[in-house]
């Protein structure tokens, strides 16, 4: 009775880490996928704000901060899959 009973605690402790390494790869993958979109926006206003605490105008990283949010903005609005990743690639290296 004993053994059973350290057989299924055992089980249910590598489900409930089961679940956490689940879960953990979802947090990543969604932080990657934010970053790929707002990665050189956050860039360029980190940039911003270093030169502005250093006492030096930050008013060209904002500005770029700016532009890049605009691409985003624009980017989001697209419809993306797979087909149109690869039209994208082959369009954008010159193939046909």
């Amino acid at each position: 009775m004993k053994v059973e009973k350290y057989r299924r605690l055992r089980k249910q402790l590598g489900q409930g880490m089961t679940e956490y390494i689940i879960i953990v790869a979802l947090i990543a993958v969604s932080a990657i996928a934010v970053y790929a979109f707002f990665g050189k926006t956050v860039r360029d206003q980190t940039a911003g704000l270093a030169n502005e605490l250093s006492g030096k105008s930050g008013q060209a990283n904002i500005s770029s901060a700016q532009a890049d949010a605009g691409t985003a903005t624009t980017e989001a609005g697209k419809n993306k899959g797979l087909g149109s990743y690869t039209n994208d690639t082959i369009n954008s290296s010159g193939g046909k």
